[in-house]
């Protein structure tokens, strides 16, 4: 009987982590998969989760070795300070204005960013990522295409590239308009950043 039950305390422990949950609130647990063996013989197996903040990084101190992150939407928004030490890799994808995804661990009741990694918006469907050399080769053949720079009017103003556009994102429905008449041609957006 005492054998019987010594199986049962890892599922039980499960268990509990599943229903009292292992997390604190604003965060999306990340599931770390490992396949075990080849071919048919294949598994996967559940490692652990791993805690994650994501949101828009509203500042970071250098000096205090402080991530000031927002999470949450609406009335749930809030921001949340995670520390950081030399072991935190990808720190440098910390960049206040910019989305991050950041994988921490608790300790002493304070959540430590263990990796910093970019939130970068997934691409609809038909839509292809033009690198900049790709695009300055374009440019530089006279190919035919239409390139939209979607920031905001004062930041295109400041400075744009040649022959561009201005239909700020926020402004898309409005000003479709700008738009070629040819629904065949190539349309090339850029904004501030990757994210």
């Amino acid at each position: 009987m005492k054998k019987t039950l010594i199986k049962f305390i890892p599922f039980l422990i499960m268990a509990s982590f599943l229903t009292t949950g292992c997390t604190q609130t604003g965060t999306t647990p990340k599931k770390l998969i490992a396949q075990h063996g080849t071919g048919s013989g294949s598994r996967s197996v559940l490692l652990a989760e791993v805690p994650v903040y994501m949101g828009n990084v509203a500042d970071v101190s250098k000096k205090a070795k402080v991530i000031a992150i927002e999470v949450g939407k609406g009335e749930a928004a809030k921001t949340i300070l995670v520390k950081f030490d030399d072991k935190t890799k990808g720190i440098e994808n910390a960049v206040p204005g910019h989305a991050s995804i950041i994988n921490y661990e608790m300790r002493g009741g304070e959540p430590w960013a263990t990796v910093v990694k970019p939130k970068l918006a997934k691409l609809p469907s038909g839509v292809t990522e033009v690198k900049t050399a790709e695009l300055k080769t374009m440019m530089d053949k006279g190919e035919k295409f239409t390139l939209v720079d979607s920031r905001p009017a004062k930041r295109f103003a400041a400075s744009n590239l040649p022959g561009a556009i201005n239909i700020p994102s926020d402004e898309f429905e409005k000003q479709a308009n700008m738009l070629p008449e040819n629904k065949d041609e190539l349309l090339v957006f850029y904004c501030g950043g990757p994210t």
